[in-house]
């Protein structure tokens, strides 16, 4: 997920121009998380149940206030699919409503267990996606299942696979929000990659933070979960 909140009081913003409405689009939402002093450290480069431990995020994140403020450029019929977490579930229907979408269907990803990880009483191992639509956009098929158990990747990366259904089921034009790499066939809009699109004259800061996502030779630091 890519963090687009104004953080620093540094408010210079990178702008592309927006001239189309999508009929897809999927975000994956840089969540506010509430982490404490017994949070183990979600990397590949450190083991679960390695002792170190993480007070604060690398990343500047969003409030659900400033997710529900987006304008999103939507065709009039189109669906949304959302990704989103246990901590977050409820206010991800909310966000749903007001960027005009009627939530229809939680898509279940299952993770294989590494650990007591982040999480509180039960460690999470799922990640989910909220299918919304709006208007009478059609599906070009329908899927057999509600869950999928695609392989991890990298922290907060997101499967490709997933895409690949959503292509399947949902007809284009494809927009991405907080892309974190650029997808053939997918506008992307995002601080880690060059936006395709301007989500009504909203911009991306500039984000001096380091994260250990980006790739060498960058001008700008950009960080992502």
């Amino acid at each position: 997920m890519i963090a687009i909140s104004l953080i620093s009081g540094d408010k210079s913003t990178i702008v592309f121009p927006m001239t189309q409405k999508f009929r897809c689009i999927v975000a994956d939402p840089p969540w506010e998380l509430k982490l404490g002093k017994t949070s183990p450290v979600d990397s590949e480069a450190i083991p679960w149940n390695h002792d170190l431990t993480l007070t604060q995020l690398e990343y500047p994140t969003m409030s659900v206030k400033e997710l529900k403020a987006l304008k999103v450029p939507a065709d009039r019929d189109a669906h949304c699919y959302i990704w989103t977490i246990n901590a977050h579930l409820e206010a991800t229907y909310e966000i749903a409503r007001a960027w005009g979408f009627r939530p229809v269907t939680l898509i279940t990803w299952i993770k294989s267990p590494m650990g007591l990880g982040l999480g509180g009483t039960f460690s999470n191992t799922s990640e989910f996606i909220l299918f919304c639509r709006r208007g009478t956009l059609s599906a070009k098929r329908r899927v057999d299942r509600t869950w999928f158990g695609w392989p991890r990747g990298r922290h907060s990366e997101k499967p490709e696979e997933f895409q690949t259904i959503v292509e399947s089921v949902s007809p284009g034009p494809y927009l991405e929000m907080f892309a974190r790499r650029k997808r053939p066939g997918w506008s992307s809009w995002g601080n880690e990659v060059e936006s395709d699109v301007d989500l009504g004259g909203q911009g991306l800061p500039l984000v001096e933070q380091p994260s250990p996502f980006l790739l060498t030779g960058q001008t700008l630091s950009l960080t992502g979960l």
